[in-house]
This record gives C-alpha cells, sequence and structure tokens, in this order.
C-alpha cells in the first residue's frame, strides 16, 4: 500500500503556515486572551448594515456566491470611478496574491520584496516555486527605488511592495509610488498592496492609471471595513490582466453572505469614517502608553502600531512573551532591525487598558 505522489516542489517545502493564529497560542496556554491586539484586525467590527446583510444572507446560504460578486464589483466601479472590468474579488488579498502568483511565477521565477515585509506573499511564491530575491528596509520604511533597482538586476516578474507598510506601519506618498512605478522594468508587473490605504492620509494612494498595466493593486475589507473573517478582497488593474485571473481562480470561492456583507459595508461611508477616527484615537493612546514606559511609537498610517522597545530582536521577543504571559496578544516583525520592535493594534479603550496595565511588568522581566 502505497500513499500520494507529492510534486518534488511540495516535497521541499516545509509543512508551515506564515502566522501562529491566536486560537493556537490560546490552546497552548489553555486559556483566552484578555487583549487580542496582535493580528492587524479592526476590533471595532463591522457597520451594523453589514452585520444585518450578513445575517440575512445567513438564510440563502444554501445558494453559491454569486461567481462573478456582479453587485459588488459594479458598487466598487461606481465608487471608484473605474470599471467593473478592472476588478477581481476574491478571498481576501491572500487569496488573490495566491492567484496572481500562479497567473505569473513558475520554477525558478525571480520575485522581488522587501527582507520582513508581508510573509503570506513569499509563502505564495514559495509554493509555485518562486525565486524571492529581498531587500532591506530603509529607515523603517520599504526602499520603491532599491525594489526597483533590484528588480532590474534578477530580471523579476513581480515585485511587491505595501503602502502603508506591514509590519512597520510607515507608508510613502502616492507621488513616490507614481516616480517608483517609472522604474518598474520591461516585463515586471508592480503588485501594490494597499490594504491599509482607508487609514492613511490624504494623498497616500497613488494616482495610477487603471489602465497601467505595470501595477496591480491589491485592496481589502478586512482592515477599515472590520470584516477580516469574511475573507473579501479586491484588485484593481488592466482589464486584460483583471480577465487572467478567470483562468485559475476559484469561481465559487465566495462566501454568499459575506459578498452581501461587503456591499452593505460599502454603502455605509459614515460608519467608516467613524471607525477611522477610532483607530486614529487608539493610535495615539498606544503611543501613550509607549511613552510612558520609556518606549518610542513609530508613526503609523495603519490600524496598528510598531513600538520600538529600545534593544534587539532577542529583547522585544521576551517584551512580548511577557505580555503573552499576562493576557495580552501582540506579534513582532520577524527580521532585524525591525525586529527590535512588538505590534500592537488598535483597541477599544478597555483592550487598550489590560495592554497598559501587563506592559511595565513585561518591560521589567525582560529587563531582569
Amino acid at each position: 500500500m502505497t500513499g500520494p505522489r507529492y510534486t518534488p516542489l511540495t516535497e521541499s517545502l516545509p509543512a508551515t503556515v506564515p502566522f501562529v493564529g491566536p486560537e493556537a497560542q490560546e490552546r497552548h496556554m489553555g486559556r483566552a486572551f484578555d487583549a487580542r491586539l496582535g493580528a492587524n484586525e479592526n476590533i471595532f467590527g463591522p457597520s451594523p448594515a453589514a452585520i444585518a446583510a450578513m445575517q440575512a444572507g445567513a438564510g440563502q446560504i444554501w445558494m453559491y456566491g454569486d461567481p462573478e460578486s456582479y453587485d459588488l464589483r459594479q458598487a466598487l466601479a461606481a465608487d471608484l470611478g473605474i470599471g467593473a472590468e478592472n476588478i477581481v474579488v476574491g478571498e481576501g488579498i491572500d487569496g488573490l496574491l495566491g492567484y496572481l502568483v500562479r497567473l505569473l511565477i513558475g520554477a525558478g521565477d525571480p520575485v522581488v520584496t522587501s527582507e520582513g515585509a508581508y510573509p503570506t506573499f513569499n509563502y505564495h511564491v514559495a509554493g509555485f516555486g518562486g525565486a524571492l530575491h529581498k531587500v532591506p528596509y530603509k529607515g523603517d520604511h520599504e526602499d520603491p527605488q532599491a525594489l526597483m533597482t533590484k528588480a532590474a538586476e534578477v530580471g523579476a516578474k513581480l515585485v511587491y511592495l505595501a503602502n502603508p507598510d506591514n509590519p512597520m506601519g510607515t507608508w510613502h506618498k502616492g507621488s513616490d509610488i507614481t516616480a517608483a512605478l517609472e522604474m518598474v522594468p520591461e516585463g515586471c508587473l508592480l503588485v501594490l498592496d494597499e490594504a491599509y490605504v482607508e487609514f492613511a492620509p490624504e494623498g497616500t494612494a497613488a494616482e495610477i492609471d487603471i489602465h497601467d498595466p505595470r501595477v496591480i493593486r491589491m485592496r481589502t475589507f478586512s482592515k477599515a471595513y472590520g470584516m477580516a473573517g469574511a475573507r473579501v478582497g479586491y484588485a484593481l488593474g488592466a482589464a486584460e490582466l483583471i480577465t487572467a485571473f478567470n483562468k485559475i481562480r476559484n469561481h465559487f470561492g465566495m462566501n454568499r453572505a459575506a459578498q452581501a456583507g461587503a456591499l452593505a459595508a460599502l454603502q455605509d461611508q459614515p460608519y467608516l469614517a467613524e471607525t477611522c477616527a477610532k483607530v486614529s484615537a487608539a493610535r495615539d493612546e498606544i503611543a501613550r502608553i509607549a511613552a510612558a514606559n520609556g518606549l518610542n511609537a513609530l508613526p503609523s498610517a495603519t490600524n496598528f502600531v510598531a513600538i520600538d522597545c529600545g534593544a534587539d530582536g532577542g529583547f522585544a521577543k521576551a517584551v512580548l512573551d511577557g505580555l503573552v504571559a499576562r493576557g495580552v496578544f501582540v506579534r513582532m516583525p520577524f527580521v532585524a532591525p525591525q525586529n527590535r520592535c512588538i505590534r500592537v493594534s488598535a483597541g477599544r479603550p478597555e483592550d487598550l487598558a489590560v495592554f497598559a496595565a501587563a506592559l511595565p511588568a513585561a518591560l521589567a522581566e525582560a529587563r531582569g
């Protein structure tokens, strides 16, 4: 009796995930976290209209979701002033990144990203056999010029850039992204991840012609719209590229109730504005807590704040472990020198009060 015959690529890969979920940590600890502040989730939650739409949609869950996500794409097109043919909806940005890599990357194809940037993108590249080339951050920011220079050097088919950035929360002006686009090498596609753009200052979103074949933009309902568990993301790009997704995507991958919730969330812009204001206030409170403990919070254009713990990655990990032991779920960047930081999601006042109470003891323990 024999088992399945895995491909050589599959056999070469580790059985791992980009992130260990808080649920796994809770199972290991045997208790729930008191404050869930590590996954860049929008703790303020979705619009009540979105919740109502999903509740109503539950009664129709016996039906598959619309494989074209027609209503949502039409609404997004109207909101953005582009054609529906320039939009594809998928299972979060993570799902869309997987489809994009499958479309463009084969064994050995070069791909460029930043050392320490979003690891799920790297996971997909590895899963399809691509060759990752990395450049360092520059002053806690991704370095667009270095990315494009490396892309030209290695003949990259894809180059990944997040604006605003995860895990640091830093950002570039839209005009800087537009300038970097002019450096994209022939035959290379810029993957511009804008998951957090709704939280960012005005002028962060680059003004790019939707028909420009050099770029695809990724956006989501997981962050500002508070629907991370629903898995609704969308990509914006030239019609030919967007149409190509239909060759390989899971056409019934979208949850019907989630589609209805995303549409309702998009239509409730006052709630989005209210949420962004709460996130801004929470960022200020996280910075205040950090300063009260002698730490420095990096400026952020996202719904999380990177806090510089003032030493190296080992010390930051000790602080993180101390917080986890005290019931506070946080995360940290994976690569030096960014791993001198811990990363704390914007939370409700009661969540941040738990963090504020736990941080002094976690720091003292790490220093001891």
